[in-house]
């Protein structure tokens, strides 16, 4: 371990190891220390790793259409050497219900044409020729199962889809952390697991290090939080909390594992769906299942915890609700006994959009409320920081003028600023996972 890091980062989850690789490789000394043993066994293993490049926003669009290509990539980016287990990105394609709550996607079908992001408008009958499975009914809005009008359709059909051919998923999230952070050691890149930050040690308006629950101090003139649910506490520890108008918080979250309708092969035929008309989105799983998510809608209760340690880990109702809804698309959708999926938090913002962006205390930087839809973005918001360090420890000020960042596939500028702690809510945001 070295002594005297250049940058401490806290968090190994995929954003924080894309961060470790991405400052590494610039020549950065870094060190990743985080509370649990194993990289990516945070958030980002309960993660259901979706590639999609569909947003509500110009900005997110380019984002995610940018960092499609690294995961595309993934083992040219990585660099690692040959026979390396790694993560597989499963190219399925993703269609997204038109529907009334998205506006029909015309915002979305905007942003792609601009930044020359494939997709492909689908009618009703191509879309139950991709998936046989469904009925196009329309249920909007979504309810509660206690609504009496829960299953009961609205009297109108589904006008169609449309379909963006390179969206996906990974395979296996935590290992795509677990590989990031294996490519950023080979740049000198060091990491601690099993070790708790208690203290953000600083002086003179900078940052200066870290306190761990065992005493111990690391110094470092550069310090990151990228603690995801555990973020909120590493912003006030540092005590740069009340600076910011938006706000990151744990929320509690339930994913749904049922098995595929008899006689549809949905791991192999089936395709990432994102659907606001009955507020689930689903993506293919190994072994012929379905995973099925929230879109967080209205009549769904939020369930916030004070902390990341301490919540529910138990299903709910909310699993059988995800379930049956998801069951009004699909008549023929099996619905075990036995409730199998995935609890866990997300590291949400208050817009839920990111916060990437440097502080008033010198040196602390974070990249937080990132959870639920920017597993995705990680290589490129690992860039993206490792550019925004530099330009903030050179004496820049991001707030007053935000660092103008060029994806490099695209070679597209964007304008940091988009990210900041100090924005105005962002009125063209979903307030869901969809960002």
């Amino acid at each position: 371990m070295p002594t005297n890091p250049d940058a401490i980062i806290i968090g190994t989850g995929v954003i924080g190891a894309a961060i470790a690789f991405e400052m590494s490789k610039a020549g950065w000394n870094t060190l990743s220390v985080d509370r649990n043993t194993q990289a990516g066994h945070g958030s980002t293993a309960g993660s259901c790793a979706i590639i999609r490049m569909h947003y509500s926003t110009y900005d997110g669009t380019a984002f995610a259409w940018e960092g499609y290509h690294y995961w595309r990539d993934w083992e040219e980016y990585l660099g690692l050497p040959t026979g390396t287990p790694l993560a597989r990105f499963r190219e399925t394609g993703c269609m997204t219900m038109k529907t009334k709550a998205n506006g029909y996607l015309e915002k979305h079908m905007k942003y792609s044409d601009e930044l020359n992001c494939p997709y492909e408008e689908l009618t009703a009958e191509q879309v139950k020729a991709r998936l046989p499975i469904y009925s196009l009914q329309s249920f909007a809005p979504a309810k509660r199962l206690d609504d009496p009008g829960f299953g009961q359709p609205n009297g109108t059909q589904m006008g169609g889809a449309v379909f963006w051919p390179n969206g996906g998923y990974v395979t296996d999230p935590a290992l795509s952390a677990q590989n990031l952070l294996e490519a950023a050691k080979q740049h000198g890149a060091q990491v601690r697991g099993g070790v708790e930050v208690a203290e953000i040690l600083q002086s003179g308006g900078r940052v200066t290090g870290i306190r761990l629950a065992d005493g111990e101090q690391i110094h470092a003139p550069v310090v990151i939080n990228v603690a995801g649910p555990g973020s909120s506490h590493i912003n006030s520890l540092a005590g740069v909390d009340n600076e910011m108008t938006i706000a990151t918080r744990p929320l509690r979250q339930e994913v749904v594992h049922v098995p595929a309708p008899e006689g549809f092969d949905f791991e192999t035929n089936g395709t990432i769906v994102s659907d606001s008309d009955i507020a689930c989105y689903v993506r293919p799983e190994q072994g012929n299942h379905i995973l099925i998510g929230s879109e967080d809608p209205e009549c769904d209760a939020h369930y916030w915890t004070e902390n990341d340690t301490d919540f529910d880990q138990n299903f709910t109702e909310q699993w059988t609700t995800q379930a049956m809804r998801y069951a009004q698309r699909v008549p023929s959708l099996g619905i075990p006994s036995r409730m199998k999926g995935v609890v866990d938090l997300y590291d949400a913002s208050t817009d839920w959009i990111p916060i990437y962006d440097g502080t008033s205390l010198g040196g602390y930087y974070m990249a937080c409320g990132t959870s639920g839809n920017q597993y995705k973005n990680a290589p490129i918001a690992g860039k993206m920081m490792t550019a925004l360090i530099e330009y903030c420890e050179a004496g820049n000020d991001h707030d007053a003028a935000p660092l103008q960042f060029t994806l490099p596939y695209l070679q597209r500028s964007i304008d940091v600023g988009f990210y900041s702690r100090k924005r105005p809510i962002n009125t063209e945001s979903s307030f869901s996972v969809l960002g």
